[in-house]
C-alpha cells in the first residue's frame, strides 16, 4: 500500500477504509505535527491540531477532489487554518517560559546546551510574529514548502507570501539580534 498514491488513499478512507487513514497518518502526521509545534509553541497543542486535520480527513474524504490540489498541501492548508484559529482564541496567553526545548543531535554536553539555546531563542523570536507571517516562515523554511504551496496553503497570492517572509525575516533578525546584544551585555556585566 505503500506505493498507493495519496488521492487513491482518501478515495479508499471515502469508503470507511481505516487501513488507508493508517497510510495517510504514518505519511503526513511527523510534518503535520511539526508544523503545529511551531506554530502554537508547543507539543500537545500541535498534538490536537494534528488529530483535527486527520479526523477532518476521515470524515470529509468523500469530499476529496483529486487535481484540485496536492493531498499535503491540502493537509497543510487545513493544520495552518486551524493553528490560526487556535491562536486567535488564546491571543497573549501564550507562555514563552513553557515553550519546549529542541534538542540537537550533537554529541558534546556544551554543543547541545548551545543549539537547545539557539533553538529556544529562534522558538521565542519566532512566536512574536504576527501570525500569518509566523504561518508563513513555517510553511516555508521548516516543513520545507515552496512560495506557491505556502501561497495555496494560506490562500494568498504568491507576493503576498513574499512580503510575508520578508517582513517575518527583518523582524527576526531584529528580535535575534536584540537577543544576541543582551546576552552579550550580562555576560561583560557578570565577568
Amino acid at each position: 500500500m505503500d506505493e498507493t498514491s495519496d488521492d487513491e488513499l482518501v478515495a479508499a478512507v471515502a469508503k470507511g477504509d481505516e487501513r488507508s487513514c493508517r497510510v495517510l497518518m504514518d505519511r503526513h502526521l511527523a510534518r503535520i505535527v511539526a508544523l503545529g509545534r511551531r506554530m502554537l509553541g508547543n507539543q500537545a497543542d500541535a498534538e490536537e491540531v494534528a488529530q483535527e486535520v486527520f479526523l477532518r480527513v476521515w470524515t470529509h474524504a468523500e469530499r476529496w477532489q483529486p487535481g484540485r490540489a496536492q493531498f499535503g498541501t491540502w493537509l497543510h492548508r487545513v493544520a495552518a487554518n486551524l493553528c490560526l484559529d487556535r491562536l486567535r482564541r488564546i491571543r497573549g496567553t501564550v507562555d514563552i517560559d513553557e515553550m519546549p526545548n529542541l534538542e540537537s543531535d550533537e554529541p558534546g554536553p556544551d554543543r547541545q546546551l548551545e543549539e537547545r539555546e539557539l533553538s529556544a531563542r529562534v522558538e521565542a523570536a519566532l512566536q512574536l510574529l504576527p501570525e500569518r507571517q509566523r504561518a508563513a516562515v513555517v510553511l516555508s523554511h521548516y516543513q520545507g514548502l515552496s512560495n506557491i504551496e505556502t501561497a495555496e496553503v494560506l490562500e494568498v497570492t504568491v507576493e503576498a507570501v513574499e512580503s510575508l517572509l520578508s517582513r517575518a525575516r527583518r523582524q527576526l533578525r531584529v528580535s535575534l539580534a536584540t537577543e544576541k546584544d543582551e546576552l552579550l551585555r550580562s555576560r561583560e556585566m557578570s565577568a
